[in-house]
């Protein structure tokens, strides 16, 4: 199985390209900026995060082009795909990329822009989130993370 999930941040935005043809597709390319979960002890000024090339295609690169940007935090799912090509150079580069399956927001848009907002995604279309809010209520910065229920609906819940 070749499945990857990463969260992190765009480190400059997407560059778009369209296939040629009779139905010219979009190609984003972008990197994410991961960060590790552990620093060294050893090393403390070591790197924390990892720098990972993503590609996506058809929909999901349209998307990224039209709502991804530098800092943008958001969510990838996808695979792992390696190659190589000989440079001008006449040297073998070898490659590493995810090729996105689906990429949602991982942030509100207030909070990216420095707002309090809470995290949360977005709603997903055609394998890539789109900028719709969610309709649910979501939790205040000060509370513990979960959602008030509403007065009056205890008695809908199938788990109350």
């Amino acid at each position: 199985m070749n499945k990857v999930i990463l969260m992190g941040r765009l480190t400059r935005d997407p560059e778009v390209r369209y296939s040629q043809g009779e139905n010219p597709s979009a190609i984003a390319r972008y990197t994410l900026a991961v960060d590790r979960r552990f620093v060294r002890r050893d090393n403390p000024d070591a790197q924390t995060a990892d720098f990972i090339g993503c590609v996506a295609f058809g929909k999901a690169g349209e998307f990224a082009e039209r709502y991804l940007k530098k800092g943008t935090k958001i969510c990838v799912t996808g695979r792992i795909q390696t190659g190589s090509y000989t440079n001008k150079d006449g040297v073998k580069v070898y490659t590493t990329d995810v090729v996105v399956e689906d990429q949602e927001f991982a942030e509100s848009k207030s909070a990216q822009s420095g707002g309090n907002a809470p995290q949360g995604g977005g709603s997903s279309y055609g394998g890539s989130s789109y900028g719709a809010p969610d309709a649910a209520p979501q939790a205040s910065p000060a509370d513990d993370g979960f959602m008030n229920i509403p007065d009056g609906i205890e008695e809908e819940l199938p788990f109350a």
